[in-house]
């Protein structure tokens, strides 16, 4: 009698089996759905400090940088 195992999935098959909370756990480098959720929460943070910001100081964040 033979015994066949089974092939180990590919990567993409078990990212996509992983449960949303196990993707916002780790930091991972590339281009993997944890990167990304990191990415977009570092956005968020980034953009809340430059409006934080302009409303406390009345100037413009990228003026103030001198980038303009």
């Amino acid at each position: 009698m033979e015994v066949k195992t089974q092939e180990p999935k590919d990567y993409y098959s078990q990212q996509f089996d992983r449960k949303y909370g196990e993707f916002a756990t780790k930091f991972q480098f590339g281009s993997n759905p944890s990167a990304e959720i990191w990415n977009g929460r570092l956005a968020m943070i980034g953009f809340l400090a430059a409006l934080i910001f302009e409303v406390a100081t009345g100037q413009n964040f990228v003026r103030a940088l001198g980038l303009m």
